[in-house]
């Protein structure tokens, strides 16, 4: 393990410890009326995790948009990769216990809601350390790429090489946070 690895290990056990204090049924409700506020929700195609333990919640978000007639595909693990599949209401427990659609081929998507354990201002995420969200990023770099998070979940940096693709935006409780100048467009 590399001297960066190691530090990101080390951030991961003491974000995840600090979200768990976060998580508010409130806040997410006002994370999620933030989102549905902003002009990323204008969007019609939306790749959307399906949360897990204490990450801000998104099953109102899928049903909110389902009910929209938007498109919503949720991460289905494949071996070493990520895939953005069709949510068509059947999940299974996937890698990491994580649900996910039984089946599905990889469809893209204009809008990606992110789960993170902490976020900076420069718009780079720690993740849980697999690389999928990274690689999936930088295989569609079309894609608009929004964390929901809470704001306590901000640290001033991160440490990040190449391979870590910043987000593009970050939606809390308290609004909107853009990183990119291709946010600042929507």
């Amino acid at each position: 393990m590399n001297e960066l690895q190691s530090e990101k290990s080390a951030l991961r056990a003491s974000c995840a410890q600090l979200r768990e204090t976060l998580v508010d049924t409130g806040a997410v409700e006002e994370i999620a009326e933030n989102f549905f506020l902003s002009p990323f929700a204008d969007k019609q195609s939306f790749f959307v995790y399906c949360s897990f333990r204490t990450e801000v919640g998104t099953e109102e978000i899928i049903k909110r948009l389902l009910a929209e007639g938007k498109t919503v595909c949720l991460p289905r693990v494949e071996g070493d990769k990520m895939v953005s599949a069709l949510y068509t209401g059947e999940l299974e427990r996937g890698a990491y216990g994580l649900m996910q659609p039984p089946h599905g081929e990889d469809k893209p998507c204009e809008v990606a809601l992110t789960p993170l354990l902490a976020y900076d201002e420069r718009g780079h995420r720690l993740g849980y350390g697999g690389g999928y969200y990274d690689a999936y990023f930088a295989a569609r770099p079309e894609i608009l790429r929004v964390g929901l998070a809470y704001a306590g979940q901000a640290v001033r940096k991160l440490p990040a090489d190449e391979k870590d693709i910043p987000l593009d935006a970050v939606i809390t409780e308290r609004g909107i946070i853009r990183f990119t100048e291709r946010a600042l467009l929507f």
